[in-house]
């Protein structure tokens, strides 16, 4: 069957682009494919079964148990990494692996490095998997793993790519198909992500500093995040989308020309829209207009991408609805369009200022990641495993009761939650007749949604029913099967430096792996570069606060346990310059407040309300109490309780190691004050023993409440509106 209408290029036939000569016989390697695949569902489940506990707990907080290992705070990192580089990611390498020697007339080039990768790769899962519930995290969302595994993560994606250059080279096919290009993208991509935003000082095995401090740091980090979602999520399966799409409609790709143009495109543009995660932020005014300007830009790559899918099925349409395989993938390549039309509308200012903060971005990322992500991993599942067990599908009836079930559970999710996002932001905004906020304690803002997190919840439900329903299918449709492990194949050799005299441009680079992947780095990196340097070098982008001074060790401490704790999951600390904003909490935040912040901790969601002026805004008793049980100070509140906090005691002697990271990271801590921290830490705990023995509670000055307050009471209190001083 041919992927492209085109002449030169099939994909499994015989027919192909190779050369002449005597028929290579060779075999293809299932055997990896398999162990990604029952890896993806298992993490699958796992991941998903978290994300419901998750959702549970926003509208029965007492669903954590009364443990520190399950409050939302660290069981949402360990949902977004196990759904992301477990489900997702062992899914991709699942497709990646079946579809790649196949293109390439090849099998792959190691099987060695087949299974370093699938081991490596799951214990890396394993170790998220038990460091995110103990606290263990960096505090920088989708990359919250601390060095070590960092380290692992970038060996074993190296090995990765070793495997998939070296089955590149040794291809029997002169001509990479498309797919190929987007898993080129993938690897040098994501590696550059990966490596430059986990740069990271350690204090110990367990603890270390981003190198990045306040408004670079967040730049850094959305210029992750948002390529995450580009390189990891989407251009991965893209390339899967044009493998597995002609296959399972048995029509070729609608348009080589367009494959092009939506390759080139997309990857140039979706590294500069990182900034649009950042609006009405501290960051610099032109940083952010390059995100949004970009980020509308998208809409065509994008929709190129999409419309080269669905086009794909001309001709086969009446094939949908029988087919449960081809629902899957409509649905999913119509997420896509729905998301990334979305995406652009949403890094506008105007839509951003009623968006951000709010339940409606956690709605477009789940309309990708239950439709795009997890839609087109079902429908490739359902279409892999009939063929490596040589059999049919056990029952077309499930797949499709699994494809109805799991399409509500698409719309119970996302709806309720696109509901309590503009139901959030007109609250917040709206005031009296009188100018006063019309809902000024910020729990009624909370309240008023609780029943459609309730409504999320079954939506993620009835999703994971759904999952249970494939994973009994296939179970079935295996034991009637038999496993091919090695699957043989034949193809004549590559005819090398053969040219072809009406080959067009991309032609050439398609048969040069190097200059294809030289080509695809320079086109990724460029607006990294154009986004970073300058804020880096130019003074004027980050303004000097001749007030805001580095923190005491004893709030450095308490700085920790507020990122161990996961708070930044819920709680902001940037106040936009909205009127709503700073009559709620107070005088907008400014770039030179956040120079010692390693690592940022702006936040992306608002479940409780921004934290950037909380200091000396309720007395030490108040947060004490808070604490110990959030019901007694804000009745109604969702927040768990955290007695461990009471009861623990901090490490005090880490306090020298951490003041002198940060002064290598260039906070100006005087030399030798590391020898003074312990003591320092001490009598500023002493002092807020007192304040509470005065409010009539008995506390220790050891313990991990005393630092956190320290902190709390410390947040926004360098910069007064009056006082501020900008050198």
């Amino acid at each position: 069957m041919r992927l492209f209408a085109k002449p030169f290029f099939s994909s499994d036939s015989h027919v192909h682009s190779g050369g002449g000569g005597a028929l290579e016989g060779f075999y293809y390697d299932n055997k990896v494919v398999k162990a990604f695949m029952i890896a993806a569902v298992i993490f699958g489940v796992v991941g998903m079964l978290v994300g419901l506990t998750a959702a549970t707990q926003l509208f029965w907080p007492t669903a954590n148990f009364g443990i520190p290992y399950t409050t939302f705070g660290r069981i949402r990192p360990l949902h977004t990494n196990a759904i992301i580089f477990a489900f997702v990611g062992n899914a991709m390498f699942a497709g990646v692996y079946y579809s790649m020697p196949r293109l390439l007339k090849a099998p792959m080039f190691s099987p060695l490095l087949n299974w370093i990768h699938f081991w490596g790769w799951q214990l890396i899962i394993v170790a998220a998997a038990l460091s995110l519930p103990l606290g263990l995290t960096t505090g920088k969302e989708y990359a919250e793993l601390e060095w070590p595994i960092d380290i692992a993560i970038a060996l074993i994606w190296v090995v990765f790519g070793i495997n998939m250059i070296g089955t590149i080279i040794k291809r029997r096919e002169r001509h990479m198909y498309v797919a190929v290009w987007f898993y080129i993208a993938t690897f040098i991509t994501v590696a550059m992500l990966h490596i430059v935003n986990s740069l990271e000082l350690p204090i110990s095995w367990t603890k270390s500093y981003s190198i990045y401090a306040g408004v670079q740091d967040a730049l850094v980090q959305w210029w992750y995040g948002h390529n995450a979602v580009a390189f990891f999520l989407t251009t991965p399966f893209l390339g899967l989308m044009y493998y597995y799409m002609p296959k399972a409609a048995n029509r070729p790709v609608f348009s080589y020309k367009l494959s092009i143009i939506h390759f080139w495109s997309l990857i140039f543009l979706y590294i500069w829209a990182g900034p649009h995660h950042l609006l009405y932020s501290s960051l610099p005014d032109w940083a952010q207009s390059l995100g949004t300007v970009f980020s509308i830009m998208l809409i065509a790559p994008s929709w190129g991408g999409m419309l080269n899918g669905l086009l794909t099925l001309r001709g086969a349409w009446d094939r949908v609805r029988e087919d449960p395989v081809l629902k899957f993938f409509v649905v999913a390549v119509t997420a896509y369009g729905m998301a990334t039309f979305e995406g652009p509308l949403l890094s506008l200012k105007n839509v951003n200022a009623i968006s951000h903060f709010t339940d409606w971005t956690i709605a477009h990322v789940h309309v990708g990641g239950l439709g795009w992500n997890g839609f087109m991993i079902f429908g490739m599942l359902y279409w892999m495993v009939p063929r490596m067990w040589k059999t049919k599908i056990y029952s077309v009836s499930l797949a499709n009761t699994h494809f109805w079930v799991g399409t509500l559970g698409i719309l119970f999710w996302t709806l309720p939650m696109y509901w309590a996002g503009f139901t959030q932001s007109l609250m917040w905004k709206e005031f009296t007749k009188e100018g006063f906020l019309a809902y000024p304690n910020f729990l009624e803002t909370v309240t008023q949604i609780v029943p459609l997190y309730a409504m999320r919840a079954f939506g993620g439900l009835l999703y994971l029913v759904g999952t249970f329903i494939m994973i009994y299918n296939l179970i079935k449709t295996a034991g009637q099967g038999s496993f091919v492990a090695d699957e043989y194949d034949e193809a004549p050799a590559l005819v090398k430096n053969v040219r072809i005299a009406s080959e067009g441009w991309h032609s050439v680079i398609e048969r040069k792996p190097i200059m294809f992947m030289v080509l695809a780095l320079v086109a990724v990196i460029i607006g990294g570069i154009v986004e970073f340097v300058p804020t880096w070098l130019v003074e004027s982008n980050i303004p000097t606060i001749a007030s805001v001074k580095p923190y005491t060790p004893l709030e450095l401490e308490g700085r920790d346990i507020y990122i161990r704790e996961g708070c930044y999951t819920c709680h902001s600390q940037m106040i936009r310059p909205f009127r709503s904003e700073t009559e709620r909490y107070g005088e907008y935040s400014k770039a030179g407040e956040f120079v010692y912040d390693h690592p940022f901790q702006w936040g992306s969601k608002r479940t409780g309300p921004d934290l950037h002026r909380v200091g000396g805004k309720y007395p030490d008793s108040w947060h004490y109490n808070h604490m110990m049980d959030p019901q007694t100070m804000s009745p109604g509140s969702i927040m768990p309780t955290y007695p461990w906090l009471l009861s623990d005691k901090y490490n005090k002697n880490q306090l020298p190691d951490k003041v002198n990271a940060m002064r290598k990271l260039g906070v100006p801590y005087p030399e030798g004050f590391e020898d003074e921290a312990i003591a320092n830490a001490e009598n500023q705990a002493n002092g807020i023993v007192q304040s509470l023995a005065d409010a009539k509670i008995k506390a220790s000055p050891d313990k991990e409440i005393i630092a956190l307050i320290a902190y709390l009471q410390r947040m926004g209190t360098d910069i007064k509106k009056e006082q501020t001083a900008v050198k």
